[in-house]
């Protein structure tokens, strides 16, 4: 029995790529994603004691796009000088 194509497509296997504070950068990042054609998703983080940024996100793509979306964010953030922590981990989904 053949198995259909989309069987094979990986799902939850999402990364948080990175956490960014500067809407403008926010909106580099995305406007630079969405020209190469890259799948993501952001999650805001709540303001709390430890984290006073009111507009502080984190940017989460597909484990397979990764390395293109860190070399597209690292060079607009060291081109334009915005600050970004780069996180590389596992995204946990809460909607699962």
């Amino acid at each position: 029995m053949e198995q259909p194509l989309y069987t094979s497509v990986k799902v939850n296997n999402e990364i948080e790529l990175c956490e960014v504070s500067n809407p403008d950068c926010k909106h580099l990042i995305e406007k630079a994603l969405l020209a190469e054609r890259i799948s993501y998703y952001i999650r805001w983080l709540k303001p709390s004691i430890f984290r006073r940024k009111k507009h502080t996100c984190v940017i989460c793509v597909n484990d397979s796009s990764k390395e293109t979306a860190e070399n597209i964010i690292r060079s607009i953030c060291d081109e334009k000088g915005y600050p970004v922590k780069f996180l590389m981990r596992k995204s946990h989904n809460e909607y699962l």
